[in-house]
């Protein structure tokens, strides 16, 4: 009867691990989000659950000394965690624009608290079901091994995570498949009850209850994404994030992480986009597009190229944008779904103008598109007298300090790779990158290729005068920092930036977070300081890898799944080796930590000199 209990309790905590891991990477997607793919989110999911975790940890030893625990106990418990994960997720999605302006940024310590309300519940359950399920055990069977329910949780927590990285991220959307996963969760609870109150009213009731919520979630999978002005035309979710396409008044726009990356109406920034870089020199024959706006297509065309290679990594973003009209099939179009860096890496073709248009580089994602590792893999790909163009947010008359420390962070990295740059503040504020000179005279240059294009020939030069001109020359900064792969200065500028935009400073968020780790550390033992640093070294390295993973892969909502899953896989083999191997004591501990401290040089030193071969 006690092996019977035993196996039952058993698997309850293997999938409530596997429900737990996935309700986490679906938590870190919907927050990516809400929150425009902002990395720093990651950290603080991760921040936030361990944190309350371990508070639930302390929670049941508490309760468990005061309730002694039960395997019915643990059954409720089952019961009200598979209705907090559909709300977790629900909460997210609905409260972010209850609490925040729609359509506004947030701010860090904003996202923060967001991000402690949202997740606080579940990962305080989660913390506190492990250790009440062991003296749930252990009063039936008094020295039943603690290791056992850690290796059963971690078996579980790797299944998940392969599960979701493999195959639900792949087939199932949220909802659907946090219902698979707590209606064999629920029926598990059930078996945790005595036969006579298992099918009683009482129970019956609990459990509909406890699938209620994610019902719920299922039959609002859609509507709970619908936004606040508009329709929601189209919702997919891809393996390289979220998408979402938003009518309003016939008019749609393309949304990314809760980004909007491109919209119809704005065809006047099409024809700056294009007409600026395509200007320059003579008529293209090759044009390399990395990301597009609505628009840029039909103005392309109107240079007659012999090719046009569209670099976009995610089909399901291709086929939404041809779908509602934001991109035209043009002659000669060749769409290519492969991320940018890797397609320059891998052809040798050569380009008379490479077009960069993605979102500003505050993430990690976009940011490895304005490096001077890039800048020098553009080049090697243009041909003589080719050009590189991107841009960033307009400057306006007033360059703030934040603005001016990023245009000449930028500026003076593209100048370390090219003998010409030129900045052009029009409703973006443009770089021309190139070998040979490059003219301000943009509508002179259009007018004697004959192309016609309304915004350029009559109002571009009253936008883009030499007197703004020479005002953004003016005030760069050539002393600003160089923009490099491994070290990523703009994404420090921009994390800066983050604070000021809203009126804050990292150095409270710093100065708060070192205090309470004083505060604990002169409260614990030395073999308490000694996991914690080795806890802080795993997670640190687990962030750092995340980060690594973005910078060269340019994508993390997919991977984000297998990074975790690994470090997790890592834990079961370790515990038991451990086990074996404990009674070597202190030196056996510090050879590991060593061995810790080599691994991680070692990764830091292969990310810095060899980080693209990785």
């Amino acid at each position: 009867m006690k092996k019977r209990a035993d196996l039952r309790v058993l698997l309850v905590i293997a999938v409530t691990g596997i429900a737990s891991v996935v309700t986490q990477l679906l938590s870190v997607r919907e927050l990516l989000a809400q929150f425009s793919g902002n990395e720093f989110v990651i950290a603080m999911i991760l921040t936030v659950w361990l944190i309350m975790g371990g508070a639930g940890t302390l929670l049941a030893r508490e309760v468990a000394g005061r309730c002694p625990a039960t395997c019915s106990g643990l059954g409720v418990l089952t019961l009200i965690l598979t209705a907090c994960s559909p709300l977790q997720i629900l909460a997210i999605r609905t409260l972010r624009d209850v609490f925040f302006l729609p359509g506004s940024g947030v701010g860090f310590t904003s996202t923060l608290l967001f991000t402690l309300a949202t997740i606080t519940p579940y990962a305080l359950l989660i913390g506190f079901a492990l250790p009440y399920s062991l003296y749930a055990i252990r009063r039936s069977m008094p020295d039943y091994p603690g290791t056992q329910i850690y290796l059963t949780d971690n078996v579980g927590d790797v299944t998940g995570g392969l599960l979701f990285s493999f195959v639900l991220v792949f087939v199932l959307l949220p909802f659907q498949a946090l219902l698979i996963l707590n209606s064999i969760l629920i029926v598990l609870a059930l078996t945790l009850f005595p036969k006579i109150q298992r099918w009683s009213l009482p129970i019956l009731l609990s459990s509909f209850a406890a699938l209620g919520p994610g019902l719920l979630g299922l039959g609002l999978e859609k509507e709970s994404l619908q936004p606040e002005n508009g329709q929601l035309s189209a919702y997919e979710e891809s393996k390289y994030g979220r998408i979402q396409v938003i009518e309003n008044q016939q008019q749609f726009t393309l949304i990314l992480d809760g980004d909007p990356i491109t919209a119809s109406q704005n065809r006047y920034l099409a024809q700056e986009l294009v007409h600026i870089p395509l200007s320059q020199g003579q008529d293209p024959d090759r044009i390399l597009l990395i990301g597009a706006q609505a628009g840029m297509m039909h103005e392309i065309d109107k240079h007659s190229p012999g090719r046009v290679d569209y670099l976009e990594i995610d089909p399901r973003l291709t086929a939404l944008q041809f779908r509602y009209g934001l991109l035209e099939r043009i002659p000669n179009l060749n769409v290519v779904h492969m991320d940018g860096r890797a397609y320059l890496r891998k052809h040798s073709d050569l380009f008379e103008a490479i077009l960069v248009t993605l979102p500003e580089p505050e993430t990690f994602k976009t940011n490895r598109f304005f490096t001077r590792d890039f800048f020098d893999l553009a080049r090697s790909r243009l041909a003589p007298g080719g050009v590189l163009c991107f841009s960033v947010q307009s400057v306006g008359n007033y360059i703030g300090d934040s603005e001016l420390k990023k245009i000449s962070s930028l500026h003076n990295t593209a100048r370390d790779v090219f003998n010409h740059v030129l900045l052009l503040p029009a409703q973006k504020l443009f770089f021309l990158c190139s070998d040979t000179s490059l003219t301000a005279d943009v509508p002179a240059r259009i007018r004697a290729k004959q192309i016609q294009a309304d915004y350029i020939q009559n109002w571009f030069s009253g936008e883009v005068t030499p007197e703004r001109i020479d005002h953004v020359k003016q005030a760069l900064d050539p002393e600003a920092p160089k923009n490099l792969d491994v070290t990523p200065k703009l994404m420090h500028i921009m994390f800066s930036q983050w604070f000021t935009m809203f009126s804050s400073s990292p150095l409270v968020f710093y100065l708060v977070l070192a205090g309470l780790t004083l505060f604990y550390l002169f409260r614990i033992s030395l073999e308490e300081f000694v996991l914690f640093s080795t806890g802080f070294c795993t997670m640190g390295t687990e962030i750092l890898v995340i980060f690594t993973v973005q910078i060269f892969f340019g994508y993390v909502y997919t991977l984000i799944g297998i990074i975790v899953t690994v470090f997790l896989a890592g834990l079961f083999p370790g515990a038991l080796l451990g086990e074996r191997l404990r009674s070597r004591g202190r030196a056996l501990l510090s050879v590991t930590d060593g061995l810790l401290i080599l691994l991680l040089g070692g990764y830091i030193l292969a990310v810095h000199h060899g980080g693209g071969a990785l």
